[in-house]
């Protein structure tokens, strides 16, 4: 499937800009090639650059703040030059997507909540740009896949997915967003969680898995967080049993999540508490992790990844 992205032509250069994907399905990690095409009017156009981006909504760390439009990747596909009048150029690239990039595809279906789009700039001069933009579908790396397809063997159902524009504090990211998928817990597991997000954090080298483990008492007004990370490595993904892989992960983190529930106040509100595994190949400072307990710094657990 070839997609193409067209801007409107400027109102004083005449210029138009048409940006073509070969394939628009690609998956983190990848390279994304296509072509950008650029026509002048009936006058030369000084360009500074061509400039592509990745483009979608995210919700900001403020839950009350709205969701905006957020760049969050973008390269540089050619320097200055002249495009003289009724002239075009054609500028071929290999767009590279980071390891980090969010899925917007889950089991061949795209989320209309997860939308991305890769946005060409022409810059003409400092205070005017000729954008075009093509849609963008990012599928799950093989390591991700095998999560995902484990917790629907489980039994898990997803709820939602959305992106966060914020950074995971104590997780080495290079992003400046990370994605949340949220689930419905599945009846095995019920009882001590009511609900679980997942994020994804990969590298060339392997994924990190965080669970964010969550048991809500609507009625009493009262929720408990808890956070453990896991680490799995690419190379011989396919020979795992993930089914068994992603259940003891779950029951280590929900065992955990009971026991630090188990000695909680729960005659008021509790906001957050972490309990962060230790990845085998960097362990987890004590106060460098994610979030907190009752407004202190994070902890470092010992623990379960699995580095295998």
């Amino acid at each position: 499937m070839r997609l193409t992205g067209v801007s409107p032509e400027s109102g004083w250069t005449g210029l138009s800009v048409r940006t073509a994907l070969a394939n628009p399905s690609t998956r983190p990690g990848l390279r994304l090639p296509g072509r950008v095409t650029v026509v002048a009017g009936s006058a030369d156009v000084p360009v500074l650059h061509v400039r592509l981006g990745l483009v979608t909504t995210a919700e900001p760390d403020d839950p009350e703040a709205p969701r905006r439009l957020v760049q969050f990747h973008q390269a540089t596909v050619a320097d200055g030059f002249v495009l003289r009048a009724g002239r075009g150029r054609s500028i071929p690239f290999e767009f590279p997507l980071p390891w980090e990039t969010p899925v917007t595809v889950f089991g061949g279906v795209p989320l209309l909540s997860l939308r991305m789009g890769l946005r060409t700039e022409v810059a003409i001069e400092p205070q005017l740009d000729q954008g075009a933009m093509v849609p963008v579908f990012v599928h799950p790396l093989p390591t991700q896949a095998h999560v995902l397809a484990a917790l629907d063997t489980l039994g898990f159902s997803m709820r939602q997915a959305g992106l966060v524009d914020a950074r995971l504090p104590g997780v080495e990211q290079t992003l400046p967003l990370h994605q949340r998928l949220g689930f419905w817990v599945a009846p095995l597991y019920a009882g001590p969680i009511t609900e679980l997000e997942v994020v994804f954090v990969a590298n060339p080298a392997g994924l990190e898995v965080i669970f964010w483990a969550d048991r809500r008492l609507a009625l009493a007004g009262i929720t408990h967080q808890s956070i453990s990370r896991f680490r799995i490595w690419h190379v011989d993904a396919e020979k795992r049993d993930w089914v068994a892989t992603v259940d003891g992960w779950l029951r280590e983190a929900i065992n955990r999540h009971a026991t630090a529930a188990a000695h909680a106040d729960w005659s008021a509100t509790i906001s957050e508490s972490a309990h962060v595994s230790r990845p085998p190949d960097q362990p987890v400072r004590p106060g460098f992790g994610l979030g907190g307990t009752a407004g202190g710094a994070g902890i470092g657990g010992s623990g379960g990844g699995d580095g295998t």
